[in-house]
């Protein structure tokens, strides 16, 4: 239940503040220790340079008789904080129990002294250092010793001062790691208050690209793919809902009625021969508009796409042509490859061939219908990223107060009633363009011509994105 109400933006601000404090209390001791140690060896040294002084000034003397066991000097000129120095005659039997307990420093730091030459001790206040020197074919030990006041006094003072730095540096490390994870966290719910506006009512909204973040670039672009795709598939279900009650009632209202009228009247073999063919007639448009609905829905969902593979456009355009030559020889088609990129690899894009090959044959053939049959100027060119093919006729055009329906499903300008036609060549070939990532953009001016553009992502630009479909 808790981990339900808590957001990742307070985890992120958590975890942002464990990090910043480990490092600080890290970095905190790493000061304190190393300052400590410091201190430490410092005033060994001061004391390590005191006590040759004294071994120093006891060789000067003329004569250095001391007596076994006893305490000969103590010395305090104050040069270090409570000094104590002291030369020790080496008992003949290295028992330095008696010295040990007259001044309170432990037995084994003088054997150490005499093992190695030289030893330095600390207790809870005083740090003592000594070292062993001969006089006359005798040992000595030489030691001086002092309470470190820096230890005791000005590491308090930098511990008060650490804590506080700690302390201040938790706080700012909090609103740091707020102000980061907000920052961090703002263009997400950007995103998200932006796709919770968008319904089915304004498929048309799109998330914006946030600047320098590749990564939530990278997202926004496919949530706008997908967005691209639900349109079109909406817009297809609006399309056939609000087209098919009117597109197929008509034939079957013929249909109907011819069938109503024959059966209720008897007529002649020739009069059922003509109503027959009446019903047939209008039961292959009925057939024919079927068959369009079905093509238009099936290319308006991106579901079940059929196979991707690598498509050389000019290769399919010579067959687009030839194709449409065949059907009909008056068709007036010219492929103008001026624009022909030096290298063909610019020219491949990932698609479906029958697709591809049905979108642009609709556009061509529609050119030559509406042109009556003039010249049809279809062309050819490619940049890094894209294919181009623009068709181009001198024909009938569309009148510009229409040009918002083009797309509509059997949708036909009102300057089209001389020519054949379902009005399904636009929507189908628009459908299959945005499934291929494409962009298909139509010009028109009534008797005038018309322009259509089909633009494609080449194969090695859709590499590059990621977007490339294996097979």
């Amino acid at each position: 239940m808790f981990n339900k109400v808590i957001t990742n933006q307070t985890k992120t601000m958590v975890l942002l503040m464990l990090v910043f404090t480990a490092i600080i209390l890290l970095f905190s001791g790493l000061v304190y220790f190393s300052i400590v140690n410091f201190s430490h060896q410092r005033f060994y040294e001061l004391l390590k340079i005191r006590t040759a002084t004294i071994v120093q000034i006891e060789k000067s003397k003329d004569h250095l008789d001391l007596p076994e066991n006893y305490v000969l000097s103590s010395l305090n000129d104050e040069e270090l904080p409570m000094e104590k120095d002291y030369v020790f005659a080496v008992p003949t039997d290295s028992n330095f129990k008696k010295i040990s307990q007259e001044v309170h420093i432990p037995a084994y730091f003088f054997k150490n002294i005499l093992k190695e030459g030289e030893s330095n001790y600390n207790d809870e206040e005083f740090y003592y250092i000594g070292q062993s020197f001969k006089y006359d074919d005798k040992d000595y030990i030489a030691i001086a010793s002092a309470k470190n006041h820096y230890v005791v006094y000005y590491l308090g003072f930098l511990k008060r001062t650490l804590l506080t730095c700690i302390v201040l540096s938790l706080f700012f490390s909090m609103i740091f790691s707020f102000y980061l994870s907000k920052t961090l966290f703002r263009p997400i719910l950007k995103i998200t208050g932006k796709v919770k506006e968008i319904s089915s009512e304004n498929l048309h909204l799109r998330l914006e690209s946030q600047p320098d973040n590749k990564e939530l670039n990278e997202l926004v672009d496919t949530f706008n793919d997908m967005l691209n795709r639900i349109e079109t598939s909406f817009e297809t279900q609006n399309h056939l809902i609000g087209n098919v009650s009117h597109e197929l009632r008509t034939p079957l209202t013929s249909i109907m009625g011819e069938a109503d009228v024959a059966l209720s009247i008897s007529r002649t073999a020739d009069e059922y021969k003509e109503t027959l063919g009446i019903i047939l007639d209008e039961a292959e448009k009925l057939d024919k508009k079927i068959k369009a609905l079905l093509m238009i829905a099936q290319t308006g969902f991106d579901g079940k796409i059929q196979k991707m593979d690598k498509v050389r456009i000019d290769q399919l355009l010579w067959d687009v042509i030839e194709t449409l030559r065949r059907i009909d020889s008056r068709n007036n088609i010219y492929l103008d490859i001026s624009m022909l990129p030096d290298n063909p690899k610019k020219l491949k894009v990932q698609g479906n061939e029958q697709l591809l090959h049905l979108a642009v044959a609709n556009i061509i053939s529609n050119g030559c219908k509406y042109s009556n049959f003039q010249q049809v100027k279809v062309s050819l060119g490619a940049t890094n990223s894209d294919v181009y093919i623009i068709v181009k006729d001198n024909g009938i055009g569309i009148p510009e107060v229409e040009m918002n329906k083009i797309y509509d499903p059997f949708f036909r300008a009102s300057n089209t009633n001389n020519y054949e036609g379902y009005g399904i060549g636009l929507p189908l070939a628009r459908n299959i363009v945005r499934m291929h990532h494409g962009e298909l953009i139509v010009s028109s001016h009534e008797n005038q011509g018309t322009t259509v553009q089909m633009k494609f992502p080449n194969f090695y630009s859709m590499m590059q994105k990621g977007e490339v479909i294996e097979k």
